[in-house]
């Protein structure tokens, strides 16, 4: 598979890496509502995902980002004055990292217009794998072409979509328009309501599809040269006794199939051209921003929540996890939430209090703009407000003090199963998986006040934490602690791996 190779390509597949794990802190006063619906995290987006990955790794349904287009005219609190290779140093380690977010039959949308667009394509194709690409959609952000442009106006952005694994993905389809409603009409007073004709003929060889069809007047039918009824005779004559053959209004036409919609699947599947006409423009969008914050100043090509119910249609259902990590208006938040979906959104700076937060509290009390009406939004639901906290590693790479044993928890877990981990026990067996259980000595959990705070495997110990295992648990135990005290001999025959924290502790994505 080509490669795209630019000046910093091996420090930056490696950026992830360097990241420190940073804990979340919530800000009460900034949370809103009642529930757990959103996150709402400030801090660099970088970071933010590292600190992330130990709660919702493999988690997301649907990620959506709009990052900047390197167009040297985005949001003040972007850089986006940047040159490709400081581009692609910017999101190629942020796109490895939201890659570890996704389920299985997850999705990934991105937002670029032709200034990034193909070299976009082919770092995707890199870190998501060739074969899980599967669209690049085409939206017309603009009704109205510039006619200040220099040469073409651009009124189109793309839309690159990738699978975690496409086979397993599964998106939905898209409700028919009233108008493609009404292209199915009634004029011989069928029972069954409105039909449309359909080929009654195919391209595919099919060896019983070759027959003679005797119309109303006489006239014999044949299927086109190098085509063929796309029924045996038998079937046809099923179709033909029920009504469902028609020749015409004067009954000397082709024979058609009468496709009722009635019995039509509501949706159709979804194409690769969106027009403003069916998911809204940047114009109709910066509309209901104005609207929403009178007098204010708003973003410059914000993106309409239509074009969002549109992706979060297609690739989720209520309940799932949607994340953006390049939060912007909060048009993600808003229209996740306003779809009964849990989100996460990343924002930096004093915008995303200043501006996200506030945007989420009007959609929690019931804002009626974007797609409310449509999906019947009345208000409801809540949000926590998070900023990020101290590392959990100091520079040195020893664990800060301050790290309470449910946080240093979850990056052990997670360092040893790439599994986020639910509730956090109040014992030092964490769990197990895939025939591996883990356990963390750190932080008094075993009740001991000593300067070792109970933090070294010793023999008493291993027999607490064998006690603890699941009834006929027979796989290995891996135990991370400051010191271990038993032989490698006795390890290798008790089954234990010994891990000592912090060196053993890996924090790579």
């Amino acid at each position: 598979m080509p490669l795209l190779s630019w000046l910093t390509r091996d420090e930056d597949l490696r950026a992830a890496d360097r990241v420190p794990y940073r804990l979340l802190d919530e800000v009460s006063e900034l949370s809103q509502g009642d529930g757990d619906q959103g996150l709402l995290v400030q801090g660099d987006n970088l970071e933010a995902l590292k600190a992330l990955l130990p709660f919702y790794a493999g988690r997301v349904k649907c990620i959506y980002i709009d990052p900047p287009y390197n167009t040297r005219s985005a949001f003040e609190h972007y850089d986006d004055s940047l040159e490709h290779a400081k581009w692609l140093a910017m999101i190629v380690p942020r796109l490895m990292l939201l890659r570890e977010f996704l389920s299985e039959d997850g999705s990934i949308w991105v937002s670029i217009d032709d200034n990034e667009g193909h070299y976009l394509k082919v770092v995707m194709d890199e870190i998501f794998g060739r074969r899980n690409f599967v669209a690049n959609v085409v939206w017309r952000k603009s009704y109205t072409s510039n006619q200040t442009a220099r040469n073409i106006s651009d009124t189109h952005d793309h839309i690159l979509l990738y699978g975690k694994n496409a086979a397993a993905l599964q998106l939905s389809k898209v409700e028919r328009t009233e108008d493609q409603k009404r292209t199915f009409k009634n004029p011989d007073d069928d029972c069954r309501g409105p039909w449309k004709a359909e080929n009654l003929s195919a391209g595919k060889f099919y060896s019983a599809g070759q027959f003679e069809i005797e119309g109303p007047t006489g006239k014999k039918f044949l299927p086109p040269k190098n085509r063929y009824w796309r029924c045996n005779q038998e079937v046809y004559e099923g179709w033909l006794a029920d009504g469902r053959i028609t020749f015409g209004l004067k009954g000397d036409g082709r024979p058609m199939l009468k496709k009722f919609l009635r019995e039509m699947d509501t949706g159709l599947r979804a194409n690769t051209w969106w027009g403003h006409e069916e998911v809204g423009s940047n114009k109709n969008a910066s509309t209901d921003l104005k609207t929403l914050f009178p007098g204010e100043e708003v973003f410059a090509t914000p993106k309409p929540e239509t074009l969002l119910h549109r992706i979060i249609s297609l690739s989720t259902k209520e309940d799932d996890l949607v994340l953006d990590s390049f939060l912007g208006s909060g048009t993600t938040a808003a229209v996740a939430h306003k779809m009964k979906r849990r989100w996460i959104g990343v924002e930096m700076g004093d915008h995303a209090r200043t501006y996200c937060a506030r945007r989420m509290e009007k959609v929690i009390a019931g804002e009626k703009g974007g797609i409310s009406k449509d999906v019947g939004w009345t208000g409801g639901g809540g949000f926590r407000f998070c900023r990020l906290g101290q590392a959990v590693y100091d520079a040195e790479g020893r664990i800060d003090h301050a790290i309470r044993f449910a946080d240093l928890a979850r990056h052990v877990w997670f360092s040893e199963t790439r599994q986020p981990l639910g509730n956090v026990p109040d014992n030092p067996l964490l769990g197990a998986h895939k025939g591996r259980a883990v356990a963390l000595l750190y932080n008094g959990i075993l009740k001991d006040r000593t300067p070792q705070g109970g933090n070294v495997l010793t023999r008493p110990v291993l027999r607490l934490l064998k006690d603890a295992l699941p009834r006929g648990f027979d796989g290995d135990l891996v135990v991370y602690g400051t010191a271990c005290r038993l032989s490698g001999e006795t390890l290798k025959q008790e089954g234990i791996l010994f891990r000592q924290t912090p060196y053993d502790i890996a924090v790579r994505v």
